[in-house]
């Protein structure tokens, strides 16, 4: 089975599970299916509200950790136990691969910038000698999803449950993110969900800040693992 590993606002499903399997400390040679494919799906359900249509990706590989978790329950014949292929080597394989890929990009990308540091140029303002003044844990895209899954749980289980229609354009998120977070400022990722507290426009802000993230107009940061994020707006960011 093929998947993709890059979709246009997410990373693939292997992106994901290789994400779980570090955030856990699991061995990828024996991932616990069952607690990943429960983890895997909790990340689904914020996929779908966000992006239906690559959500279905994420579905794809859910069925997959479904398929091989039953299969690893079923009752084996001893004679047979030593003989049958473990049901999630064929997982495991692309998942090594996956992390072959991305470490190669990764050291790629860390070489770039090693480049880059050789060339005069006006020092970063999250750069200092002093340890103290380090950069903190840059999050990763599923810190944001996850961060941005609680949220949505926290906000909308203490609103009364009616539809509300929001046709507010995407660039009008972009623009109140911009204002809310002035040049230099840093904030919780949850002060810059303000009211009124709808899925439409969580949604939308949610989408802004992604997308000034990878525009670099802004930097999602958390001290360590679990920890809040906090996004800042580096100065003379790109208006968008």
């Amino acid at each position: 089975m093929d998947y993709q590993v890059d979709l246009d606002a997410f990373h693939g499903p292997l992106d994901l599970l290789l994400f779980l399997v570090k955030r856990e400390e699991i061995d990828v040679l024996d991932i616990p299916i069952a607690r990943i494919t429960e983890q895997f799906r909790a990340y689904i359900d914020v996929l779908q509200v966000i992006d239906v249509e690559h959500a279905g990706d994420f579905l794809v590989m859910a069925g997959t950790l479904m398929e091989i978790k039953s299969r690893m329950l079923l009752p084996r014949p001893e004679e047979h136990e030593a003989e049958e292929e473990d049901p999630r080597l064929d997982l495991v394989r692309q998942l090594i691969e996956y992390k072959k890929f991305k470490e190669a990009a990764s050291l790629l990308e860390a070489r770039a910038e090693q480049q880059s540091c050789r060339l005069p140029r006006r020092p970063s303002p999250h750069v200092a000698s002093d340890p103290i003044h380090q950069p903190l844990r840059q999050a990763e895209l599923w810190d944001l999803v996850s961060a941005f899954g609680r949220l949505m749980r926290e906000t909308l289980n203490q609103q009364p449950e009616h539809l509300v229609l929001d046709h507010t354009p995407q660039h009008v998120h972009v623009e109140e993110v911009l204002r809310l977070l002035q040049e230099g400022q840093s904030l919780p990722f949850s002060a810059l969900f303000t009211p009124p507290h709808n899925r439409a426009r969580l949604v939308g802000l949610f989408l802004a800040i992604l997308e000034l993230i990878k525009n670099n107009a802004l930097i999602a940061e958390q001290d360590d693992l679990f920890s809040e994020i906090r996004l800042t707006r580096p100065p003379k960011s790109v208006e968008m």
